[in-house]
C-alpha cells in the first residue's frame, strides 16, 4: 500500500515540489499500479520460456567487402593544410 508519506519520499529523492492535490492523486495511481502488478504476478508462467524481445527476429548479417580504399595522399589532398602527414586545424579553446 502506498502511502502519502512514499510519495513525499520519491518527490524529494526527484526534487519535486507537489500540491497536497497532486500528492493524494499520485498516492491512488501508485497504489493501482502495483495493484495490477499483483495481478500479473498471479498468472502462472511456469512454461513460459524467457525472451528478451517481444517478436523473435535474426539478424541479417553480410560480408563486409571493401569496395574502393582510397590512399592516404587522396584523403591528404582535399585538407586545407597539412602538418607530418596529419590534417591541421585551427586550435580549439
Amino acid at each position: 500500500m502506498i502511502t502519502i508519506k512514499d510519495v513525499e519520499h520519491v518527490a524529494k529523492l526527484a526534487r519535486l515540489e507537489l500540491t497536497e492535490e497532486e500528492k493524494e492523486l499520485y498516492t491512488k495511481q501508485l497504489g493501482d499500479v502495483l495493484k495490477y502488478v499483483d495481478q500479473m504476478n498471479e498468472v502462472d508462467t511456469t512454461n513460459v520460456k524467457p525472451m528478451s524481445h517481444a517478436v523473435d527476429f535474426v539478424n541479417v548479417m553480410r560480408e563486409d567487402k571493401v569496395v574502393y580504399e582510397q590512399t592516404k595522399e587522396e584523403l591528404m589532398a582535399n585538407a586545407p593544410d597539412e602538418e607530418n602527414g596529419f590534417f591541421k586545424v585551427p586550435k580549439i579553446n
